[in-house]
């Protein structure tokens, strides 16, 4: 057995206020699967397929057996669900007063399979000319539809049960102001990033713009080192922007988030204090950046966020605050639970 404060990190206790799950090493699991069946259900029963042909509706979700789940494991979010869905449809042709029914199942639902690649399998209660025109429709248009309604519920069930399943650790901060040896799938996701970041002389340089300031200040319920580590600790970012980005957060190291739409370079970093950025949006004039600086203040046991962006092109500033708004704080407050107001 190893000494107190010697050996495996997985046996060494360290200082933690919860004393739970240190170094978020342990598997973390949250139960999603009665919410899961509810939320299926709300985006399923009643959805409604209109076709130039004629109309066909969701009535009854029948059954739904399966389960699902969120896990953390090494601070890394992971959803496990895999659900078969059978319900009940009717129709109505444009030209008939008399409505069809029939039946449908959903064989695979699961992590395993992309939203275009979840079956819907239709079949109809009779064998008749009407009937069998329903079903095509609710066969091609009505599947196109559940597959984004079973999308929808992907993204719900991430936004719902990534709230407080990462803990922080030990040395985060420590973690966040230092970059690590990038491996060579972190190599080539950067290499890919600088494609946006070109040495070529791009369309559009040298063109003169016309830039405005903008300024914003958020409170978070939570301590300015919680609200720091969503801003800078990967798996956390990864939980508002999804997983395609590429992120180091070290004074110097440039960054990509959704999925290439914000790009730009760390300036400066002061643990649970300040972060200074290059930033733009791919849309801007090419290689024009503004600087993003974000400070945090402990204010009565909240945290006051206050950004400051220098050389928003003029056209952009209302796009580029709302922007902030719901790709970042809103999204931050739902997924973490740091619930606040605007000031």
């Amino acid at each position: 057995m190893a000494k107190w404060g010697e050996g495996d990190p997985r046996w060494i206790v360290e200082d933690r206020p919860d004393a739970t799950n240190v170094n978020n090493w342990h598997w973390v699991e949250k139960n999603a699967t009665n919410w899961s069946k509810e939320k299926l259900k709300e985006l399923l029963k009643g959805l409604k397929v209109e076709h130039e042909k004629g109309t066909c509706e969701i009535k009854e979700i029948n059954s739904i057996e399966g389960e699902a789940s969120a896990n953390n494991r090494k601070a890394k979010l992971i959803f496990f669900y895999e659900f078969e869905i059978k319900g009940e449809w009717s129709g109505i042709l444009n030209d008939d007063v008399k409505s069809y029914k029939g039946k449908f199942v959903i064989p695979n639902l699961s992590e395993e399979n992309e939203p275009n690649e979840i079956d819907v399998n239709v079949t109809a209660d009779k064998s008749c000319d009407e009937a069998h025109k329903l079903k095509d429709i609710f066969r091609v248009e009505g599947a196109n539809l559940i597959r984004e309604r079973l999308a929808k519920y992907i993204e719900d069930l991430r936004l719902e049960y990534s709230q407080n399943i990462i803990l922080p650790t030990k040395g985060s901060e420590q973690s966040t102001s230092q970059a690590k040896a990038p491996s060579s799938g972190e190599n080539k996701s950067k290499q890919e990033m600088n494609k946006f970041v070109t040495t070529e002389k791009p369309v559009g340089v040298g063109v003169r713009i016309t830039t405005k300031t903008l300024t914003m200040t958020e409170s978070f319920h939570c301590q300015p080192s919680d609200l720091y580590r969503a801003l800078t600790l990967r798996p956390m970012v990864e939980a508002y922007m999804g997983s395609d980005i590429v992120f180091e957060p070290a004074k110097g190291e440039r960054f990509s988030l959704a999925g290439g739409n914000i790009v730009g370079q760390f300036v400066d970093l002061v643990p649970d204090q300040k972060i200074v950025q290059q930033w733009r949006v791919k849309s801007w004039p090419d290689e024009h950046y503004s600087e993003v600086t974000i400070e945090l203040k402990d204010k009565d046991g909240s945290t006051q966020l206050s950004l400051k962006q220098t050389g928003v092109p003029d056209l952009e500033l209302d796009k580029t605050r709302d922007g902030w708004k719901v790709n970042y704080w809103d999204r931050m407050r739902q997924i973490f639970g740091f619930g606040g107001r605007l000031f």
